[in-house]
């Protein structure tokens, strides 16, 4: 063999870029893999479902001939092709499709299962619409329990200031000792096992608050012609009833 020519035209004609063999085997194995993909597909032997299937697909692509007796009957009546069905050729131009049932599932399975997607839905749907009503009537009770709580400490604190106003009126009328034990503010207990205050604290517990408020209320307005709500000491009993709304708040607003 002769030594190659390092100086010829088809020597230095070569792309000798680094890496680039590489990538050349590298397509080319491509390619080989491609063509050897091809030639499978070419000699693999179809199944005869796929064979089935290619022969239906030809037949329904082609139109029907006069060899068929059916179409040779229609054109006897009358039938062109492309034409619409029925005597005023309001019925249908195009054949009913074919549906053809590949699975092993029995007649109505399908339908079975749409169905029960369609419940299935229906269900879940129904489910969120019960967790919608539920939030929404623990947000509603909240609201009411909060409003309530508002409302039981807006009593609590007219209650401490009519107790307030009835001791202060009460001792101004030389009262020492107030009609109830709980129409004046109880001072703090120095002897928390004194049996008396216990069962005095007792009784009172059981009117609530709003109840104690309505009778205090009425002792105000009664012995000392003093309404709570408009902060005011009428002279007589006939001064508080023509100048005082009422005996509430919700009066006085």
């Amino acid at each position: 063999d002769e030594e190659e020519d390092y100086m010829s035209d088809l020597f230095l004609k070569q792309d000798v870029r680094p890496g680039l063999p590489m990538v050349r085997r590298g397509k080319e194995a491509i390619q080989k893999e491609e063509k050897q993909k091809e030639a499978n597909e070419k000699n693999r032997q179809k199944s005869i479902k796929e064979e089935e299937k290619e022969r239906r697909d030809l037949v329904l692509k082609s139109a029907l001939g006069n060899e068929n007796k059916g179409f040779a009957l229609l054109q006897k009546m009358g039938y062109k092709s492309g034409q619409a069905l029925g005597k005023s050729g309001e019925g249908i131009v195009e054949p009913i499709p074919l549906n053809i049932k590949t699975g092993r599932s029995g007649l109505g399975h399908e339908e079975l299962k749409k169905r029960k997607a369609e419940e299935k839905l229906e269900n879940y749907r129904q489910k969120l619409h019960m967790k919608k009503q539920a939030n929404e009537q623990a947000a509603d009770q909240f609201r009411v329990r909060f409003k309530n709580k508002q409302e039981e400490r807006k009593m609590e604190g007219d209650l401490r200031k009519s107790q307030r106003a009835c001791q202060q009126l009460d001792v101004q009328k030389d009262i020492d000792v107030p009609k109830e034990s709980w129409f004046w503010i109880e001072p703090e207990e120095d002897d928390k096992n004194d049996e008396e205050d216990k069962e005095d604290e007792c009784t009172s517990s059981d009117l609530s608050v709003s109840e104690k408020l309505h009778i205090l209320t009425a002792y105000l307005r009664e012995e000392h012609f003093y309404c709570i709500w408009c902060g005011t000491t009428y002279d007589d009993s006939e001064d508080l009833s023509s100048n005082c709304p009422g005996d509430t708040a919700a009066d006085h607003d």
